[in-house]
């Protein structure tokens, strides 16, 4: 979890995220949407990669990125166990089965 955090962190990052939902995009396609440099965009989708939040193919001389949105939904699972509507209903489910 300590790499999503790291990965969202940023705002370039969560610009590029912001891309790959409308489409997956070339690592060429993404840089052109910044003013910075290809080796500052290539290190942030290898933080995007290494927190799971983009995947890559590689499709003959290029390499397509797309969202991996299951690490979200895996993140806002365990956030939303941490509400207190969350817990309350975990109790009455266990106290429930304590009398069965």
């Amino acid at each position: 979890m300590d790499k999503l955090f790291k990965a969202l962190n940023d705002q370039t990052r969560r610009d590029i995220l912001e891309l790959l939902k409308a489409k997956e995009r070339t690592a060429g396609e993404i840089a052109d949407q910044f003013n910075i440099s290809k080796p500052s965009i290539s290190h942030h989708l290898d933080i995007l990669k290494q927190a799971g939040l983009i995947e890559a193919d590689k499709q003959g001389q290029f390499i397509y990125y797309s969202l991996n949105t299951t690490v979200v939904d895996e993140f806002l699972k365990w956030l939303v166990q941490l509400t207190p509507a969350a817990k309350k209903h975990k109790t009455v489910n266990n106290a429930k089965r304590s009398y069965i």
